[in-house]
Protein backbone atom coordinates (compact mmCIF):
# COMPACT_ATOMS: atom_id res chain seq x y z
CA UNK A 1 0.00 0.00 0.00
CA UNK A 2 1.06 3.42 -0.82
CA UNK A 3 1.22 6.55 1.27
CA UNK A 4 -2.24 8.33 0.78
CA UNK A 5 -0.30 11.76 1.62
CA UNK A 6 2.01 11.07 -1.06
CA UNK A 7 -0.25 10.38 -3.91
CA UNK A 8 -2.24 13.39 -2.74
CA UNK A 9 0.69 15.51 -3.44
CA UNK A 10 2.09 13.83 -6.34
CA UNK A 11 -0.42 11.92 -8.50
CA UNK A 12 1.65 12.20 -11.30
CA UNK A 13 4.00 10.64 -9.94
CA UNK A 14 2.09 7.51 -9.29
CA UNK A 15 -0.12 7.73 -12.61
CA UNK A 16 3.30 7.51 -14.57
CA UNK A 17 4.83 4.38 -12.30
CA UNK A 18 1.05 2.93 -13.23
CA UNK A 19 1.46 3.64 -17.17
CA UNK A 20 4.84 1.97 -16.84
CA UNK A 21 3.61 -1.10 -14.95
CA UNK A 22 0.79 -1.30 -17.94
CA UNK A 23 -1.66 -0.87 -15.10
CA UNK A 24 -4.51 1.50 -15.07
CA UNK A 25 -3.55 5.04 -14.44
CA UNK A 26 -7.74 6.12 -13.67
CA UNK A 27 -7.03 4.50 -10.38
CA UNK A 28 -5.27 6.85 -8.66
CA UNK A 29 -8.02 9.20 -9.62
CA UNK A 30 -10.08 6.52 -8.06
CA UNK A 31 -8.37 6.26 -5.12
CA UNK A 32 -8.48 10.43 -4.56
CA UNK A 33 -11.77 10.54 -5.36
CA UNK A 34 -12.25 7.64 -2.79
CA UNK A 35 -9.84 9.37 -0.30
CA UNK A 36 -12.08 12.30 -0.77
CA UNK A 37 -15.71 10.44 -0.02
CA UNK A 38 -13.48 9.23 3.13
CA UNK A 39 -12.92 12.32 4.64
CA UNK A 40 -16.10 14.04 4.13
CA UNK A 41 -18.14 11.12 5.54
CA UNK A 42 -15.82 11.24 8.49
CA UNK A 43 -16.17 14.66 9.32
CA UNK A 44 -19.45 14.34 9.12
CA UNK A 45 -19.77 11.30 11.44
CA UNK A 46 -17.48 12.83 13.48
CA UNK A 47 -19.32 16.55 14.07
CA UNK A 48 -22.56 14.49 14.24
CA UNK A 49 -20.84 12.75 17.41
CA UNK A 50 -19.50 15.36 19.27
CA UNK A 51 -22.85 17.37 19.27
CA UNK A 52 -24.42 14.33 20.57
CA UNK A 53 -22.26 14.29 23.22
CA UNK A 54 -22.86 17.88 24.34
CA UNK A 55 -26.57 16.99 23.78
CA UNK A 56 -26.19 14.37 26.50
CA UNK A 57 -24.67 16.69 28.94
CA UNK A 58 -27.46 19.21 28.10
CA UNK A 59 -30.10 16.23 29.33
CA UNK A 60 -28.46 16.09 32.55
CA UNK A 61 -28.26 19.57 33.39
CA UNK A 62 -31.89 20.55 31.47
CA UNK A 63 -34.66 20.92 33.66
CA UNK A 64 -37.66 19.00 34.28
CA UNK A 65 -40.22 21.06 31.56
CA UNK A 66 -37.35 21.27 28.75
CA UNK A 67 -35.90 17.80 28.86
CA UNK A 68 -38.73 15.81 26.79
CA UNK A 69 -37.46 18.33 23.85
CA UNK A 70 -33.81 17.60 24.33
CA UNK A 71 -34.60 13.88 24.59
CA UNK A 72 -36.45 13.94 21.39
CA UNK A 73 -33.40 15.93 19.49
CA UNK A 74 -31.04 13.50 21.04
CA UNK A 75 -32.95 10.48 19.85
CA UNK A 76 -32.84 12.34 16.10
CA UNK A 77 -29.02 12.86 16.97
CA UNK A 78 -28.33 9.38 17.65
CA UNK A 79 -29.97 8.06 14.32
CA UNK A 80 -27.64 10.49 12.25
CA UNK A 81 -24.80 9.39 13.68
CA UNK A 82 -25.71 5.82 13.05
CA UNK A 83 -26.30 6.69 9.82
CA UNK A 84 -23.25 8.88 9.37
CA UNK A 85 -21.26 6.14 11.04
CA UNK A 86 -22.66 3.91 8.49
CA UNK A 87 -21.45 5.74 5.49
CA UNK A 88 -18.02 6.58 6.92
CA UNK A 89 -17.41 2.88 7.10
CA UNK A 90 -18.67 1.97 3.85
CA UNK A 91 -16.30 5.18 2.43
CA UNK A 92 -13.86 3.36 4.18
CA UNK A 93 -14.12 0.12 3.07
CA UNK A 94 -14.04 1.51 -0.74
CA UNK A 95 -11.31 3.70 -0.19
CA UNK A 96 -9.23 0.11 1.14
CA UNK A 97 -10.08 -1.60 -1.56
CA UNK A 98 -8.95 1.11 -4.25
CA UNK A 99 -5.99 1.58 -2.01
CA UNK A 100 -4.88 -2.02 -2.41
CA UNK A 101 -5.37 -2.58 -5.98
CA UNK A 102 -2.61 0.55 -6.29
CA UNK A 103 0.92 -1.52 -7.33
CA UNK A 104 4.25 0.26 -5.58
CA UNK A 105 5.48 2.92 -7.24
CA UNK A 106 8.69 1.67 -9.49
CA UNK A 107 11.90 2.66 -9.43
CA UNK A 108 13.00 5.34 -11.52
CA UNK A 109 15.93 3.88 -12.85
CA UNK A 110 13.68 0.13 -13.99
CA UNK A 111 13.50 0.10 -17.85
CA UNK A 112 10.20 0.53 -19.14
CA UNK A 113 8.17 -2.17 -20.97
CA UNK A 114 7.28 -5.99 -20.51
CA UNK A 115 8.68 -9.67 -19.89
CA UNK A 116 10.98 -8.89 -22.54
CA UNK A 117 12.42 -5.36 -21.85
CA UNK A 118 14.84 -6.25 -19.40
CA UNK A 119 18.33 -4.70 -19.73
CA UNK A 120 21.22 -6.98 -18.92
CA UNK A 121 23.69 -5.62 -16.22
CA UNK A 122 26.13 -8.12 -16.91
CA UNK A 123 27.44 -11.52 -17.55
CA UNK A 124 29.92 -13.69 -15.40
CA UNK A 125 31.27 -17.05 -16.45
CA UNK A 126 32.71 -18.38 -19.15
CA UNK A 127 30.08 -20.86 -21.42
CA UNK A 128 31.22 -24.44 -21.86
CA UNK A 129 32.06 -25.54 -25.84
CA UNK A 130 30.60 -29.14 -25.60
CA UNK A 131 31.44 -29.54 -29.50
CA UNK A 132 35.14 -28.73 -28.67
CA UNK A 133 34.86 -31.10 -25.63
CA UNK A 134 33.78 -33.93 -28.07
CA UNK A 135 30.29 -34.33 -26.96
CA UNK A 136 26.51 -33.55 -26.83
CA UNK A 137 25.32 -32.30 -23.34
CA UNK A 138 22.74 -33.96 -21.62
CA UNK A 139 19.96 -32.40 -20.17
CA UNK A 140 19.50 -32.39 -16.80
CA UNK A 141 16.93 -34.65 -16.65
CA UNK A 142 18.73 -37.38 -18.28
CA UNK A 143 21.72 -36.73 -16.15
CA UNK A 144 19.46 -36.71 -12.98
CA UNK A 145 17.83 -40.14 -14.06
CA UNK A 146 21.55 -41.65 -15.12
CA UNK A 147 22.44 -41.05 -11.65
CA UNK A 148 19.50 -42.47 -10.23
CA UNK A 149 18.63 -39.11 -8.80
CA UNK A 150 15.24 -37.66 -10.17
CA UNK A 151 12.40 -39.89 -10.84
CA UNK A 152 9.64 -37.65 -12.14
CA UNK A 153 7.48 -40.93 -13.07
CA UNK A 154 7.19 -42.26 -9.49
CA UNK A 155 6.54 -38.39 -8.62
CA UNK A 156 3.94 -38.41 -10.77
CA UNK A 157 3.02 -41.81 -9.40
CA UNK A 158 2.16 -40.53 -5.80
CA UNK A 159 0.83 -36.92 -6.46
CA UNK A 160 0.29 -35.93 -10.47
CA UNK A 161 2.24 -34.25 -12.81
CA UNK A 162 5.23 -31.82 -11.87
CA UNK A 163 5.83 -33.62 -8.62
CA UNK A 164 9.56 -35.62 -8.49
CA UNK A 165 11.69 -37.59 -6.36
CA UNK A 166 15.04 -36.37 -5.81
CA UNK A 167 17.12 -39.06 -3.86
CA UNK A 168 20.56 -40.51 -3.41
CA UNK A 169 23.55 -38.20 -4.16
CA UNK A 170 20.96 -35.53 -6.01
CA UNK A 171 18.93 -34.97 -3.02
CA UNK A 172 22.12 -34.40 -0.82
CA UNK A 173 23.44 -31.76 -3.46
CA UNK A 174 20.19 -29.81 -2.81
CA UNK A 175 20.21 -30.27 0.80
CA UNK A 176 24.18 -29.46 0.38
CA UNK A 177 23.46 -26.05 -1.43
CA UNK A 178 20.74 -25.09 0.55
CA UNK A 179 23.03 -25.56 3.99
CA UNK A 180 25.55 -23.88 1.73
CA UNK A 181 23.47 -20.85 1.26
CA UNK A 182 22.49 -20.81 5.21
CA UNK A 183 26.03 -20.86 6.03
CA UNK A 184 26.79 -18.03 3.99
CA UNK A 185 23.56 -16.03 5.06
CA UNK A 186 24.88 -16.55 8.95
CA UNK A 187 28.29 -14.78 7.91
CA UNK A 188 26.43 -11.58 6.85
CA UNK A 189 24.19 -11.74 10.36
CA UNK A 190 20.90 -13.16 8.83
CA UNK A 191 18.92 -15.29 11.20
CA UNK A 192 18.01 -18.81 9.90
CA UNK A 193 14.32 -19.44 10.31
CA UNK A 194 12.14 -22.16 9.24
CA UNK A 195 8.84 -20.71 8.44
CA UNK A 196 5.13 -21.96 8.00
CA UNK A 197 3.88 -23.11 5.14
CA UNK A 198 0.51 -22.47 5.27
CA UNK A 199 -0.46 -18.35 6.21
CA UNK A 200 -3.82 -16.23 6.54
CA UNK A 201 -5.53 -15.05 3.99
CA UNK A 202 -4.19 -11.79 5.80
CA UNK A 203 -0.71 -12.09 5.48
CA UNK A 204 -0.69 -13.65 1.82
CA UNK A 205 -2.63 -10.31 0.71
CA UNK A 206 -0.52 -7.77 2.63
CA UNK A 207 2.49 -9.48 1.04
CA UNK A 208 1.03 -8.64 -2.51
CA UNK A 209 0.91 -11.82 -4.10
CA UNK A 210 -3.47 -11.61 -3.99
CA UNK A 211 -2.80 -9.92 -7.07
CA UNK A 212 -1.50 -10.43 -10.43
CA UNK A 213 -0.05 -13.72 -8.99
CA UNK A 214 -2.97 -14.78 -7.23
CA UNK A 215 -3.73 -17.90 -9.80
CA UNK A 216 -0.32 -19.62 -9.06
CA UNK A 217 -1.13 -19.78 -5.34
CA UNK A 218 -2.32 -22.64 -3.59
CA UNK A 219 -6.03 -22.06 -1.69
CA UNK A 220 -6.97 -24.57 0.82
CA UNK A 221 -10.85 -23.40 1.13
CA UNK A 222 -13.38 -24.31 3.96
CA UNK A 223 -13.10 -24.67 7.11
CA UNK A 224 -9.63 -23.72 6.70
CA UNK A 225 -8.95 -20.73 4.55
CA UNK A 226 -5.46 -21.03 4.29
CA UNK A 227 -2.76 -20.48 1.64
CA UNK A 228 0.26 -22.59 0.92
CA UNK A 229 3.31 -20.03 0.40
CA UNK A 230 5.54 -19.74 -2.42
CA UNK A 231 8.20 -18.48 -0.87
CA UNK A 232 8.95 -18.19 2.88
CA UNK A 233 9.26 -14.40 2.19
CA UNK A 234 5.20 -14.19 2.86
CA UNK A 235 5.73 -16.05 6.25
CA UNK A 236 8.78 -14.06 6.93
CA UNK A 237 6.88 -10.52 6.07
CA UNK A 238 3.73 -11.73 8.00
CA UNK A 239 6.12 -12.84 11.38
CA UNK A 240 6.05 -9.08 12.11
CA UNK A 241 2.68 -7.81 11.27
CA UNK A 242 1.27 -4.93 13.73
CA UNK A 243 4.77 -5.04 15.85
CA UNK A 244 7.05 -1.92 16.14
CA UNK A 245 10.76 -2.90 15.37
CA UNK A 246 14.04 -1.59 16.75
CA UNK A 247 16.51 -0.98 13.58
CA UNK A 248 18.83 1.15 16.11
CA UNK A 249 21.22 -1.55 14.99
CA UNK A 250 20.87 -1.75 11.87
CA UNK A 251 18.40 -3.97 9.75
CA UNK A 252 16.29 -6.95 10.95
CA UNK A 253 17.87 -10.24 8.40
CA UNK A 254 16.33 -13.43 8.10
CA UNK A 255 17.49 -16.33 6.12
CA UNK A 256 14.34 -18.44 5.61
CA UNK A 257 14.46 -21.85 4.81
CA UNK A 258 11.41 -24.02 3.38
CA UNK A 259 9.44 -26.08 1.11
CA UNK A 260 7.58 -23.92 -1.21
CA UNK A 261 4.30 -24.87 -3.44
CA UNK A 262 3.12 -23.05 -6.69
CA UNK A 263 0.61 -24.14 -9.51
CA UNK A 264 2.45 -22.74 -12.36
CA UNK A 265 -1.78 -21.92 -13.58
CA UNK A 266 -0.38 -20.04 -16.24
CA UNK A 267 2.90 -22.01 -18.04
CA UNK A 268 0.42 -25.11 -19.13
CA UNK A 269 2.88 -26.58 -21.36
CA UNK A 270 5.52 -24.75 -20.41
CA UNK A 271 9.12 -26.54 -19.24
CA UNK A 272 6.87 -29.66 -18.39
CA UNK A 273 10.14 -32.02 -18.56
CA UNK A 274 11.85 -32.40 -15.13
CA UNK A 275 12.49 -29.62 -12.62
CA UNK A 276 12.18 -26.30 -13.97
CA UNK A 277 8.62 -26.01 -13.37
CA UNK A 278 7.61 -28.02 -10.89
CA UNK A 279 4.69 -27.76 -7.95
CA UNK A 280 6.81 -27.76 -4.83
CA UNK A 281 9.99 -26.99 -4.16
CA UNK A 282 12.66 -26.13 -1.81
CA UNK A 283 14.56 -22.22 -1.06
CA UNK A 284 16.58 -20.79 1.26
CA UNK A 285 15.35 -16.46 0.99
CA UNK A 286 16.82 -13.53 2.36
CA UNK A 287 14.30 -11.48 4.10
CA UNK A 288 15.47 -7.86 5.26
CA UNK A 289 13.89 -5.09 7.51
CA UNK A 290 15.42 -1.82 7.14
CA UNK A 291 15.16 1.77 7.28
CA UNK A 292 13.33 3.87 4.20
CA UNK A 293 16.65 5.33 3.54
CA UNK A 294 19.20 2.13 4.16
CA UNK A 295 16.20 -0.05 1.16
CA UNK A 296 18.52 0.86 -2.15
CA UNK A 297 21.80 0.21 -0.36
CA UNK A 298 20.38 -3.32 0.91
CA UNK A 299 19.30 -3.86 -2.46
CA UNK A 300 22.68 -4.03 -3.92
CA UNK A 301 23.89 -6.04 -0.71
CA UNK A 302 21.39 -8.86 -1.35
CA UNK A 303 21.86 -9.31 -5.36
CA UNK A 304 25.41 -9.71 -4.79
CA UNK A 305 25.21 -12.38 -1.40
CA UNK A 306 23.19 -14.12 -4.87
CA UNK A 307 26.47 -13.73 -6.89
CA UNK A 308 28.42 -14.99 -3.94
CA UNK A 309 26.47 -17.81 -3.81
CA UNK A 310 26.30 -18.37 -8.18
CA UNK A 311 30.15 -17.62 -7.72
CA UNK A 312 30.51 -20.86 -5.28
CA UNK A 313 28.38 -23.44 -7.83
CA UNK A 314 30.36 -22.68 -10.92
CA UNK A 315 27.61 -21.70 -13.32
CA UNK A 316 27.50 -18.94 -15.85
CA UNK A 317 25.37 -16.30 -15.53
CA UNK A 318 23.89 -12.83 -16.17
CA UNK A 319 22.23 -10.49 -14.29
CA UNK A 320 18.92 -8.47 -15.17
CA UNK A 321 17.26 -5.39 -14.30
CA UNK A 322 13.48 -6.13 -14.74
CA UNK A 323 11.00 -4.07 -16.16
CA UNK A 324 8.52 -2.23 -14.95
CA UNK A 325 5.76 -4.37 -16.63
CA UNK A 326 7.19 -7.68 -15.38
CA UNK A 327 7.35 -6.44 -11.50
CA UNK A 328 5.04 -7.78 -9.12
CA UNK A 329 3.06 -5.44 -7.46
CA UNK A 330 5.03 -5.26 -4.42
CA UNK A 331 8.42 -4.38 -5.63
CA UNK A 332 9.73 -0.98 -6.76
CA UNK A 333 12.80 -3.01 -8.86
CA UNK A 334 13.87 -6.47 -8.91
CA UNK A 335 17.31 -7.96 -10.52
CA UNK A 336 17.27 -11.62 -11.85
CA UNK A 337 20.17 -13.65 -11.91
CA UNK A 338 20.29 -16.25 -14.90
CA UNK A 339 22.30 -19.60 -15.45
CA UNK A 340 23.00 -20.27 -18.66
CA UNK A 341 21.57 -24.24 -18.78
CA UNK A 342 23.52 -25.34 -21.97
CA UNK A 343 20.94 -27.94 -23.79
CA UNK A 344 18.57 -25.08 -24.31
CA UNK A 345 20.94 -22.55 -24.88
CA UNK A 346 19.72 -19.73 -22.82
CA UNK A 347 19.86 -18.27 -19.87
CA UNK A 348 17.18 -19.13 -17.18
CA UNK A 349 16.31 -17.48 -14.16
CA UNK A 350 17.84 -19.04 -10.81
CA UNK A 351 17.36 -15.69 -8.37
CA UNK A 352 15.61 -12.78 -8.14
CA UNK A 353 16.08 -10.06 -5.44
CA UNK A 354 13.02 -7.12 -4.93
CA UNK A 355 13.32 -3.72 -2.91
CA UNK A 356 9.34 -3.86 -1.88
CA UNK A 357 10.18 -0.46 -0.05
CA UNK A 358 7.20 0.31 2.61
CA UNK A 359 4.69 -1.20 0.17
CA UNK A 360 4.01 -4.71 2.21
CA UNK A 361 5.28 -2.82 5.78
CA UNK A 362 1.94 -0.43 5.10
CA UNK A 363 -0.40 -3.39 4.64
CA UNK A 364 0.72 -5.35 7.45
CA UNK A 365 1.23 -2.38 9.44
CA UNK A 366 4.89 -2.79 10.29
CA UNK A 367 7.14 0.60 11.62
CA UNK A 368 10.01 1.21 13.30
CA UNK A 369 10.38 3.87 16.36
CA UNK A 370 12.00 7.30 15.43
CA UNK A 371 14.48 9.30 17.00
CA UNK A 372 11.08 12.41 18.13
CA UNK A 373 9.39 8.76 19.33
CA UNK A 374 7.24 9.06 16.53
CA UNK A 375 6.58 5.55 14.35
CA UNK A 376 7.10 4.95 10.59
CA UNK A 377 6.29 1.89 8.22
CA UNK A 378 9.74 0.14 7.30
CA UNK A 379 11.35 -1.34 3.87
CA UNK A 380 11.36 -4.73 3.48
CA UNK A 381 13.64 -6.73 0.57
CA UNK A 382 13.65 -10.14 -0.62
CA UNK A 383 15.79 -11.70 -2.34
CA UNK A 384 17.00 -15.93 -3.05
CA UNK A 385 20.12 -17.45 -2.64
CA UNK A 386 19.42 -21.00 -2.88
CA UNK A 387 16.96 -23.18 -4.59
CA UNK A 388 15.67 -26.84 -6.20
CA UNK A 389 16.25 -25.21 -9.55
CA UNK A 390 19.34 -24.25 -9.47
CA UNK A 391 20.12 -28.31 -9.45
CA UNK A 392 19.39 -27.93 -13.52
CA UNK A 393 22.12 -25.40 -13.77
CA UNK A 394 24.40 -27.04 -12.07
CA UNK A 395 23.83 -30.32 -13.46
CA UNK A 396 24.16 -29.39 -17.04
CA UNK A 397 27.26 -27.28 -16.64
CA UNK A 398 29.28 -29.72 -14.56
CA UNK A 399 28.24 -32.83 -16.59
CA UNK A 400 31.05 -35.18 -17.93
CA UNK A 401 31.21 -37.14 -21.43
CA UNK A 402 30.36 -40.50 -19.24
CA UNK A 403 27.44 -38.88 -17.77
CA UNK A 404 29.05 -37.93 -14.57
CA UNK A 405 28.41 -34.39 -12.76
CA UNK A 406 31.79 -32.80 -10.86
CA UNK A 407 30.81 -31.28 -7.90
CA UNK A 408 31.28 -27.97 -7.59
CA UNK A 409 34.67 -27.22 -5.04
CA UNK A 410 32.80 -25.39 -2.19
CA UNK A 411 30.22 -27.90 -1.92
CA UNK A 412 32.09 -30.84 -1.68
CA UNK A 413 32.54 -30.19 2.43
CA UNK A 414 28.88 -30.05 2.45
CA UNK A 415 29.28 -33.70 0.81
CA UNK A 416 31.03 -35.69 2.43
CA UNK A 417 34.12 -34.81 0.50
CA UNK A 418 32.33 -36.56 -2.18
CA UNK A 419 34.21 -35.19 -5.66
CA UNK A 420 31.96 -36.52 -8.44
CA UNK A 421 28.64 -38.32 -8.84
CA UNK A 422 29.13 -41.17 -10.87
CA UNK A 423 26.00 -43.02 -13.78
CA UNK A 424 24.76 -45.53 -11.50
CA UNK A 425 21.22 -47.80 -11.81
CA UNK A 426 18.23 -47.79 -10.11
CA UNK A 427 17.28 -50.09 -7.58
CA UNK A 428 13.74 -51.57 -7.78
Amino acid sequence: MLDIQFIRENPEVVKESQRKRGESADLVDQVLQADRLRRDALADFESTRAEQKKMGKAVAAASAEERPAIIAQTKELAAKVSEYKETADKATEDYTTAMWKLSNIVEPEAPEGGEDDYVVVKKVGQIRDFAAEGFEPKNHLELGEGVAGIDMKRGVKVSGSRFYFLRGAIARLELAMLTMGVDQAERNGFIMATTPTLVRPEIMAGTGFLNSHAEEIYRLREPDEQYLVGTSEVALAGMHEDEILDLSHGPLKYAGWSSCYRREAGAAGKDTMGIIRVHQFNKVEMFVYCKQEESYEQHQKLLAMEQEMLGKVEVPYRIIDTAAGDLGSSAARKFDCEAWVPTQERYRELTSTSNCTEYQARRLNIRERTEDGSTRPVSTLNGTLATTRWLVAILENHQQKDGSVVIPAALRPYMGGREVIEPTSWEA
